[in-house]
């Protein structure tokens, strides 16, 4: 009940990660602004677009050659329910990092969420919980938010392992970090069971809030209660416009992280709306 109670409280949050796609900054483009388009009259929603970082400054910041500065930009895309955000970023500010992209240049761009332990990150270029943890505070310091990515593969959750991998993943994540700069942000954790990605058999909605209940379990005993109840937990994994919605009236969590559906603007749509 405390978790159905929780989401009235907070605005759904629905998330595109649009991984590595679309391979043109022409597709991006019409993505993007038939995306925009189509929830341009949605108040009940925010809505955040990750796309690649490539496209990001053309697709985001466009707005400041319009003369908008920073903040300007991000509270305008605020009142519209569209925001910003990053699939990834690396754990300095700058410095000799051939190839990595600092939480401050995504901010500087109007970036506003940033993405961080996607499950393919840490399965196939091998990201730990502790290089997940430095990029979490260093985000968290200089006050973006972040979308902190949990879940279980198929063979933890055939072997019962699946609350003892979360809660390694949540504390790990979370290791010395204050519940001051957690309560400061709008921190946010996604439940992705990596056997639900991309493979059509999304996670059962009933499963899914139990999960949820187990998150904040979590969180409570690291911080407390309040904190635990403060804090967005959305779920990903084959989301669809015919099970979007019951994920968030159904299950009481807070909004959706979505992956290959995002690419398609009308179901992306369909998603938000049925939410």
């Amino acid at each position: 009940m405390g978790n159905k109670a929780n989401s009235l409280i907070m605005k759904p949050l629905i998330i595109a990660n649009w991984k590595c796609n679309p391979t043109t900054l022409a597709e991006a483009k019409r993505l993007f602004n038939l995306v925009k388009k189509g929830v341009a009259g949605i108040r009940k929603a925010e809505v955040v677009i990750c796309p690649p970082f490539i496209y990001l400054s053309v697709l985001g910041a466009s707005a400041f050659a319009k003369g908008y500065g920073r903040r300007r930009f991000i509270a305008l895309a605020t009142e519209r329910g569209l925001a910003f955000g990053s699939q990834d970023c690396f754990w300095e500010k700058s410095g000799a990092f051939t190839g990595e992209i600092s939480p401050i240049m995504l901010k500087n761009l109007g970036v506003k969420y940033v993405i961080i332990g996607h499950s393919e990150r840490r399965c196939i270029l091998a990201e730990t919980d502790e290089m997940i943890n430095k990029k979490l505070k260093t985000v968290l310091e200089i006050r973006l938010s972040p979308i902190l990515c949990i879940g279980e593969t198929q063979k933890q959750r055939d072997r019962g392992e699946t609350e003892k991998i979360l809660r390694e993943q949540i504390e790990g994540a979370l290791k010395s970090v204050s519940k001051f700069k957690v309560q400061s942000s709008k921190f946010c954790i996604a439940y992705e069971p990596v056997w639900a990605i991309g493979t059509g058999n999304p996670c059962d909605v009933d499963e899914a809030q139990k999960m949820s209940l187990l998150i904040r379990k979590i969180i409570s005993k690291i911080y407390n209660r309040k904190i635990s109840q403060n804090i967005r937990i959305l779920y990903g994994g084959s989301v669809t416009s015919k099970n979007g919605g019951d994920y968030v009236k159904e299950a009481g969590l807070n909004g959706l992280l979505v992956g290959g559906a995002s690419l398609d603007a009308k179901e992306f749509i369909g998603i938000v709306k049925s939410v």
